[in-house]
């Protein structure tokens, strides 16, 4: 238990260090960062194994590296490099890399979903056992797709895990002025779902309630419901402008996941005061190593431009 939640708090480290050391560069392109809400992405992760799938929307970059996505080969796609998981023609929107049990980014709002439904499907009738989870975010809440999948899922008793990452913006519109259901988690109940809200902020939460929903999938229980509700400490995109206040951003990154899990951690003696320095040290220098492979790729050459094109 102890080396999981180190686990925990590394990765969320390594998430954190990537995405400012994307934001910082000046050709890091159209991205969504996920900075405040890793602990969404690493302890949903932490409850998925060898042979489960995981698909996202466009915010894809944390829920990746939590996946085990290779970080160098991570940061050579987003910067369009040859040697990048999808030979730099995917990018942020549309990585996809199955051997490691990330099926793939979809960049539309919602478009994630049925497909993930598709691929429940497909593991159903395989019988050779994993399930799905779909993570997206509140605004997909209001798209068809979500409610047509819920009704099909619940119907064909598909093994998929349905998890809402309410960070409770659509870019800069509050959820609560588009979204009727006083919590999300109950969409999943209206259609028979074991269904669940939790703080997305405590990544340990997030373990447990993933890893329970997890069981019940593979045990034959059919889909659940996961709402966890975060906070997302930057703007929407690197090209949208924030229209939150400081006063209301500073109350906001009181809650840091993993200044929480640090704190857990020491209160409990898992970890001595100011250990966390050398975590941080370990994710800069790993993510220093990624930047330089990618910065040390080629682009794909130009006759390659209509391959991997369907």
């Amino acid at each position: 238990m102890e080396d999981q939640s180190i686990e925990n708090l590394r990765m969320m480290m390594l998430i954190r260090a990537f995405e400012t050391a994307l934001a910082k560069r000046r050709d890091h392109g159209f991205q969504l960062l996920s900075t405040g809400e890793e602990a969404v992405a690493v302890g949903l992760c932490s409850a998925l194994g060898e042979k489960d799938q995981l698909l996202t929307g466009g915010r894809s970059i944390g829920p990746a590296l939590a996946r085990g996505v290779d970080p160098g080969r991570l940061v050579a796609e987003l910067l369009g490099k040859s040697t990048g998981i999808n030979h730099g023609k995917g990018g942020r929107g549309h990585l996809a890399h199955p051997d490691s049990g990330f099926f793939g980014a979809h960049a539309v709002v919602g478009g994630n979903i049925s497909i993930a439904a598709g691929v429940a499907l497909a593991r159903k009738l395989e019988g050779k056992g994993g399930f799905v989870a779909v993570l997206f975010g509140d605004g997909a809440c209001g798209a068809g797709s979500l409610h047509e999948t819920l009704n099909m899922a619940a119907i064909w008793n598909l093994p998929l895990l349905f998890v809402c990452n309410n960070n409770r913006l659509s870019v800069s519109t509050s959820r609560v002025d588009v979204l009727a259901p006083k919590r999300l988690s109950d969409l999943g109940t209206s259609f028979g779902l074991p269904s669940r809200t939790v703080d997305g902020m405590d990544v340990e939460t997030v373990a447990e309630a993933a890893k329970e929903a997890a069981q019940t999938v593979r045990d034959g229980g059919g889909p659940v419901f996961l709402e966890c509700v975060s906070h997302r400490f930057s703007s929407h995109s690197t090209t949208a402008r924030e229209t939150r206040n400081p006063a209301e951003l500073a109350e906001i990154r009181t809650q840091c996941p993993i200044r929480r899990q640090i704190d857990r951690m020491v209160a409990a003696g898992v970890i001595e005061a100011g250990a966390e320095e050398a975590l941080e040290t370990q994710a800069q220098s790993r993510v220093s190593e990624a930047f330089a492979f990618a910065d040390a790729s080629p682009y794909p050459h130009p006759a390659e431009v209509l391959t991997d094109v369907g």
